[in-house]
């Protein structure tokens, strides 16, 4: 198998498995691209995502670069994985008409990848960066 059709097939897994995520699919995330190792996650921001403030609610945040560092481990390693561990850090509130996550690997191992993301809140053409977080991802065992 070429590495073109080995990437296409973990871009169609990680398709697969993203949109069997039922947590996912009720706050509407979409996987936007996987291309080059570079896995992005769009959420379109609306009130029920929102907290008291008007900002998006940390928790939808964490989950969108939980979820992005997850895909890109997940694709470095081959495979279907999980988040070992995973720390979000807030630059500021986010406003945008949508959160843009973007994670790639930094280091990989045979059965661990760390990985790096960066969320974005978008208001059409201008990103400002609402969150960075860093992750652990291992491969999934099945029993």
């Amino acid at each position: 198998m070429t590495s073109d059709t080995s990437d296409e097939s973990l871009a169609r897994l990680a398709r697969a498995v993203f949109d069997a995520q039922p947590f996912t699919r009720l706050l509407g995330a979409e996987l936007v691209s996987t291309d080059g190792g570079i896995v992005e996650v769009r959420l379109r921001n609306r009130p029920e995502l929102q907290q008291q403030h008007g900002f998006v609610h940390g928790g939808v945040i964490s989950y969108l670069a939980d979820n992005a560092v997850t895909f890109a481990g997940g694709i470095v390693l081959g495979g279907d994985a999980v988040t070992a561990h995973c720390t979000t850090n807030f630059a500021r509130p986010a406003t945008g008409e949508y959160l843009i996550a973007r994670a790639h690997a930094v280091s990989t191992t045979r059965n661990q990848a760390i990985c790096h993301c960066t969320v974005y809140s978008s208001d059409g053409e201008i990103e400002r960066i609402v969150a960075v977080a860093q992750g652990t991802v291992v491969r999934a065992h099945t029993s």
